[in-house]
């Protein structure tokens, strides 16, 4: 016989399983969908760097290896501006994030 404590602990393990089970199912399926549709999808590390609290242009920026100094010159946009994009301060044109996008190599709806 088993304790009715540790029962109702078994219990609510097997619905974090199951839930567990079903969230991996709605992902696995999306990212299905996702790649169907052509649509890039970020890299984890920066997904990682994203929830962690960087800006997805910081995080791209960093996961590409590129200094914000390095990106100015390649984008005619001054690091000072660059910085406030980073940090949320300001938010770029349609135009700036075309020219980053570009300079980086990415998708554009990747900084949009």
């Amino acid at each position: 016989m088993l304790p009715r404590a540790e029962y109702e602990e078994l219990l609510a393990r097997a619905d974090e399983s199951a839930e567990d089970e079903e969230d991996i199912a709605i992902y696995d399926t999306r990212k299905a969908e996702l790649a169907e549709a052509g649509v890039a999808t970020l890299p984890k590390e920066v997904s990682a760097a994203i929830l962690h609290g960087d800006s997805r242009l910081k995080a791209i920026r960093q996961w590409k290896d590129i200094t914000q100094l390095h990106l100015s010159f390649k984008t005619g946009i001054s690091q000072g501006y660059l910085s406030d994009l980073e940090s949320g301060r300001r938010a770029g044109t349609p135009e700036t994030i075309a020219k980053l996008a570009d300079a980086l190599s990415v998708p554009i709806n990747w900084l949009s």
